[in-house]
C-alpha cells in the first residue's frame, strides 16, 4: 500500500497537495479501492442497507441550471403523490422488506409544513420500526424542526458545492451557496442524521473546488454523503455539457471512505446510469448504501433529473429483486435493516 492512502486511512486526512495528487492519478485506484472496501468491511461488514426511495412530486421553485425539474422546464409533465399514495409505496416497500423510506421531491410549495408533518405522522404511526429521510431542500430552521417532532430522523441535502463562486455557476442568483450549508447545520443542532453531498465533474468544477467540499464535510461531519457524477438533461442549461467522470466518481467515493469510516454511502442510481455496472463499482468502492425505487411505475419517467435515468419502468419487487441479485453477485449482503449510521445505532 502507498504510503499516501496508508497515511489517509491512519490520520483521515491529507494536505491539499497530497489531495490533489490522489485525486488526479489513476495509479492509486486499485489501493485506494482495496483500502476503502477494508474499511468499510470493518465498520459495517459486507452488508448493503437498502432506503425505499419515494418521489412524491416534481414540481419545483428553483431554476437550478442543472436540473430535469427545474421552473423553467416546460416539457416536464409534473405530478404530485397523494398522501395515500406515498403510505401505499411504503406498504408496499414494508412488504419487500425495506425499513427506511426516503421522501425526495422538488421544493414544492404545495406540501406546506402542515401536509409535510400529516405525511411523515402518518408513515411514524403506521411503520414505527422504520426511520423516514426526507429530501426536500432548503427550508427555514422551524420548519426542519416541525418535521422531526413529526417522526423525520434524516433528511437529505446536497450542498453541491462549497465555493460560492462555483455555487454561482450552477444556480441562479436568487439561490445562496451561504443559506444551503446554514440549511445542513440547522439540521445537525436539531438532531437529524444528516446527509450532505456533491455532483462529481458538474460545470466549471476543478479538483480545487473537491478538495473545498472535502474540508467543508470535515466541518459539516455528516452522517451520509451522497456523491454521483454530473449526468446533463436535455432540456437544461447545461444540454451540452460533458458528463462526469465515472473513475473519479469512484475514486472520491473510495476516499470519502477512508475519511470517514463510519459515514453511509450510497452507490446512486446516477452511477448505474453512466455504466451498467456502476452501481456495483460503487460497492466496491466502499459504498454501502442503495436506494431502489418504490415510486409508482406511472410517475418515475416524470422524475427525470437528468437524461437516461435506469429502473424507471421496473416495479418494486422488481428492483428489491435486483438489488439483491447484484449485491450478492459482487459478494455483499443486503439486509432488511434501519441501517443507521454507526454513530447512530441503537445498541
Amino acid at each position: 500500500m502507498s504510503e499516501l492512502i496508508q497515511k489517509l486511512r491512519e490520520n483521515q486526512n491529507l494536505t491539499e497537495e497530497e489531495f490533489k495528487k490522489i485525486l488526479s492519478c489513476e495509479e492509486y485506484d486499485e489501493d485506494l479501492r482495496q483500502n476503502a472496501d477494508a474499511v468499510r468491511r470493518e465498520q459495517y461488514g459486507n452488508q448493503v442497507y437498502l432506503r425505499g426511495l419515494i418521489e412524491f412530486t416534481n414540481y419545483c421553485k428553483n431554476n437550478c441550471y442543472y436540473c430535469g425539474i427545474r421552473r423553467d422546464n416546460r416539457n416536464v409533465s409534473r405530478y404530485r403523490l397523494t398522501q395515500d399514495e406515498i403510505l401505499e409505496c411504503c406498504r408496499e416497500g414494508y412488504a419487500l422488506g425495506f425499513r427506511t423510506f426516503v421522501l425526495q421531491g422538488g421544493e414544492d410549495p404545495y406540501f406546506t409544513d402542515q401536509r409535510v408533518c400529516s405525511i411523515v405522522s402518518a408513515i411514524h404511526q403506521e411503520f414505527p420500526d422504520c426511520a423516514i429521510t426526507l429530501s426536500m431542500g432548503e427550508k427555514s430552521f422551524e420548519s426542519y424542526l416541525a418535521y422531526f417532532q413529526a417522526g423525520a430522523e434524516r433528511y437529505l441535502l446536497r450542498h453541491e458545492t462549497a465555493s460560492p463562486e462555483h455555487y454561482g455557476k450552477l444556480h441562479p442568483a436568487e439561490m445562496s451557496c451561504r443559506n444551503r450549508q446554514e440549511c445542513l447545520f440547522h439540521l445537525k443542532k436539531i438532531g437529524y442524521q444528516v446527509g450532505a453531498g456533491i455532483m462529481v465533474g458538474s460545470p466549471y468544477q476543478t479538483l480545487d473546488h473537491i478538495i473545498e467540499d472535502l474540508r467543508f464535510l470535515q466541518k459539516l461531519q455528516p452522517q451520509m454523503i451522497g456523491i454521483g457524477p454530473f449526468l446533463s438533461h436535455q432540456d437544461t442549461p447545461f444540454r451540452n455539457e460533458k458528463n462526469g467522470e465515472l473513475k473519479l466518481t469512484l475514486r472520491l467515493l473510495s476516499v470519502l471512505r477512508l475519511m470517514f469510516p463510519k459515514v453511509l454511502l450510497p452507490a446512486t442510481t446516477a452511477l448505474g446510469t453512466v455504466h451498467p455496472l456502476g452501481r456495483e463499482m460503487g460497492l466496491k468502492a466502499g459504498a454501502n448504501v442503495i436506494m431502489p425505487n418504490l415510486s409508482p411505475t406511472s410517475v418515475r419517467k416524470k422524475y427525470m433529473l437528468y437524461d437516461n435515468k435506469i429502473c424507471t419502468g421496473d416495479e418494486s419487487a422488481q428492483c428489491r429483486q435486483c438489488t439483491e441479485r447484484r449485491a450478492a453477485s459482487i459478494g455483499y449482503e443486503v439486509v432488511t435493516d434501519r441501517g443507521d449510521a454507526k454513530d447512530f445505532r441503537r445498541e
